[in-house]
């Protein structure tokens, strides 16, 4: 997987919830709280969703064949769309219909300094893994970009749903501690009852989240505004083209974008210049998007009579398709 992939920020994530998920469950079996069995169908529910990330990220890195011109880079964000509907369906429903279940037929909390205890280490724990993947999302991350902005702009899916896993879990925790300590203060398991649905619930919040992001990718987005700015500057800024007729852009993968423009050229240019120009257009779009590896250029003939003036860059970025 790329360093954009995060792969470091997905093993530390995926290592912290295997040993907090087995945490949880002898914690939830020796002290019956039902946040406790919530937390751990949730962190058993991560590790799940982190293996599906890895896999993914490696059925992408696969050649492109005739079935496939393109290559497999959209495998991870199919990948990334099934971690969140298990992350709703496993997580949030499991933890509401424990909730309910528990509010329905409460049980006396024992032992509640255990699930304390696993709740405070677990939070440690997720705080680590929070910074790993922080710290891997700042080196893709654009100078002065919100984390909302990057959430919903990233083209490589693993590091926002880590983010937003992370996040989610640290507040789930929060939600599971309250829960518990309300309830050996009060002696009301309703309490714990309580902090389950708050999880719950925040587990299909954010699955939401992530579906309606990962889904925007697999129908197929285009270069970000910024990219766009600059793939058309590299066009317009040398002196071969007379004018871009149109241009399109798409992410193959989170790594690939493709180009496809049509320019118009001089009338009276050969066809060996023609072709000298458009390797020195796709050179220049390249050093300045590297992702845009796959580059399709139409030439079409420049009719000064018709159009005498050709239109400034100021058009070219806003007549954007």
């Amino acid at each position: 997987m790329s360093a954009s992939g995060g792969g470091k920020a997905i093993l530390a994530a995926f290592l912290a919830n295997m040993g907090i998920a087995l945490a949880k469950f002898i914690a939830y079996f020796v002290s019956g709280s039902a946040s406790m069995l919530a937390e751990a169908i949730h962190s058993v529910a991560d590790s799940g969703n982190q293996l599906l990330l890895m896999l993914g990220g490696r059925k992408a890195r696969r050649h492109a064949d005739a079935s496939h011109p393109f290559g497999y880079g959209r495998e991870r964000y199919v990948y990334a769309f099934v971690v969140s509907i298990i992350l709703f369906s496993v997580g949030g429903l499991f933890s509401i219909y424990e909730g309910v279940e528990k509010i329905r037929d409460p049980h006396e909390l024992t032992n509640a300094w255990l699930p304390i205890t696993v709740l405070l280490i677990a939070i440690v724990l997720e705080s680590f893994s929070l910074r790993t993947a922080v710290k891997e999302s700042n080196r893709v991350r654009e100078k002065g970009q919100s984390w909302i902005s990057f959430v919903r702009r990233a083209k490589a899916p693993e590091l926002p749903v880590v983010l937003l896993e992370d996040v989610a879990a640290l507040t789930g925790l929060a939600f599971a501690l309250l829960g518990v300590s309300l309830t050996v203060i009060t002696g009301d398991s309703v309490f714990d009852a309580i902090g389950t649905l708050m999880i719950g619930a925040l587990l299909i919040i954010v699955a939401i989240i992530l579906g309606v992001e990962t889904k925007s990718l697999l129908v197929g987005e285009g270069a970000t505004p910024a990219d766009h700015d600059r793939i058309v500057s590299a066009i317009v800024d040398g002196p071969e083209v007379h004018k871009l007729i149109h241009i399109k852009t798409l992410y193959l993968g989170p790594d690939e974008l493709m180009v496809a423009t049509k320019l118009a050229f001089a009338a009276d240019k050969n066809l060996a210049d023609v072709a000298y120009d458009i390797n020195t257009i796709e050179k220049r779009i390249r050093e300045a998007v590297p992702t845009a590896r796959v580059i399709y250029i139409e030439p079409d003939v420049y009719r000064p009579s018709l159009d005498p003036a050709p239109p400034t860059e100021e058009f070219f970025i806003r007549s954007v398709d």
